[in-house]
C-alpha cells in the first residue's frame, strides 16, 4: 500500500467517525407564525343580532341563549363583548387561549366575563391594542383625527371601548357603525344599547379606551 492508499485510509476513518459529514445541516426549527384572522363583518352581525333591545336584534330572543347572562352577577357587558370577537358560529372567530375561554352552557373564565381581566387579556395576546384613550373631548378629535389620517390605526366596527371609572374599567360596548357625522355607535348589554352614540349615559368623569381588535 502506497502513501497515497494509506492517507485516504485514514480520511475515510475520520468522515466515518465525524457526523458532521453525514449530518446535513439545518437551521433550528421555527415554530410556524400562526395569524388568527378576525371576522369583524362576522362580529358586527353578532353585535347586531344579539344586542340587549329585543326590537333592534329582531331575533325573538334578548341574548344568545348558548350563553349564561351574567346580569344577575354583576353585569354582561364583558361576556357580550367576548362572545362578539370569539363565537365561532355567528361570531368573530377569534380563538380561545391564554385563560380567555367559555365552556358553553356552563361558564365563563375571569377572561371571559370580567371587564379588567379582559382588557389585560386583549392587550396582553396581542388580538387588541389602545389606539386612543382619554375623556370624552379627547376621543372626539382622535375619531376625527383618524378619519382624516389613512396611515393610522382607524376605529372600525367591530372594535371595542371600554369605560373606565376611577382607574378601573368598568364598561365595554361593540362599535357597529358611525352616524352621518362619523360618530361611533355602539352595542352593549348592561346597560342594554342597540346602535346608539358611545358615550350615552356616561358622564364628564368618565375615561375612553378604544381597543382596535387587530384583523
Amino acid at each position: 500500500m502506497n502513501g497515497i492508499q494509506i492517507l485516504w485510509k485514514r480520511i475515510q476513518k475520520k468522515i466515518q467517525k465525524s457526523d458532521l459529514f453525514f449530518t446535513p445541516h439545518k437551521d433550528p426549527a421555527t415554530p410556524e407564525r400562526v395569524i388568527h384572522k378576525y371576522n369583524r363583518a362576522r362580529a358586527v352581525d353578532y353585535a347586531n343580532k344579539y344586542a340587549g333591545t329585543t326590537w333592534g336584534a329582531g331575533n325573538g330572543q334578548r341574548y344568545n341563549q348558548k350563553y349564561l347572562d351574567y346580569n344577575s352577577k354583576g353585569g354582561d357587558c364583558t361576556n357580550f363583548s367576548s362572545q362578539v370577537i370569539g363565537d365561532k358560529e355567528e361570531g368573530g372567530g377569534l380563538p380561545m387561549k391564554s385563560g380567555w375561554h367559555y365552556l358553553y352552557r356552563n361558564d365563563g373564565s375571569q377572561s371571559w366575563v370580567q371587564t379588567d381581566a379582559f382588557k389585560n387579556f386583549l392587550l396582553r395576546s396581542g388580538y387588541g391594542r389602545i389606539i386612543e384613550q382619554g375623556s370624552f373631548s379627547d376621543i372626539v378629535q382622535s375619531v376625527n383625527e383618524r378619519q382624516q389620517h389613512v396611515n393610522k390605526p382607524q376605529l372600525l366596527p367591530g372594535d371595542l371601548i371600554a369605560y373606565v371609572l376611577q382607574g378601573d374599567v368598568d364598561h365595554f360596548s361593540v362599535v357597529v357603525g358611525f352616524d352621518q357625522s362619523g360618530y361611533p355607535l355602539v352595542n352593549s348589554h348592561t346597560a342594554d344599547r342597540f346602535r346608539v352614540p358611545f358615550d350615552l349615559g356616561w358622564d364628564k368623569n368618565t375615561k375612553y379606551l378604544l381597543i382596535h381588535i387587530q384583523d
